[in-house]
């Protein structure tokens, strides 16, 4: 394999490793942000603290992959319809709706409140933090 064909795999590789490197950043900072507020609204459920954890964490473990990597994925095939932030919005109602939809199923009461609440704490730090940081 000579230079310019190891370059042509390294580039996609190195871009790859980076992005997954920022997502995982944003994943740890959304966590921080969105595990207490959860467990916070889990309060007077029955569950040991360790299961609120987990549950407040599966909530956007499940939703931050599909918010950084599926949903620009779309949005970039469809043209980039609307602009930058009609694809944040789009992502952050999704991660809302889903995150609602799964407290709901675990019995929370007013899921959806905690789910926006959780969800608007986390992208509005998020925002800020890069804004004023850099970072994530």
């Amino acid at each position: 394999m000579g230079r310019n064909e190891r370059d042509a795999v390294a580039q996609p590789l190195l871009l790859r490793m980076v992005m997954v490197m920022a997502w995982f950043s944003a994943f740890l900072f959304t966590q921080v942000v969105e595990c207490p507020i959860y467990v916070w609204a889990l309060r007077n459920d029955s569950r040991h603290w360790g299961a609120k954890l987990v549950l407040a964490f599966g909530a956007s473990a499940s939703t931050h992959p599909i918010v950084w990597f599926v949903i620009p994925s779309l949005w970039m095939s469809a043209g980039q319809v609307g602009g930058y932030w009609t694809m944040v919005a789009i992502a952050e109602v999704f991660a809302v709706l889903a995150e609602a939809a799964y407290f709901w199923a675990v019995g929370l009461r007013r899921a959806w409140r905690w789910a926006l609440v959780a969800n608007v704490a986390s992208a509005g730090l998020g925002f800020l933090c890069r804004s004023a940081f850099g970072w994530p």
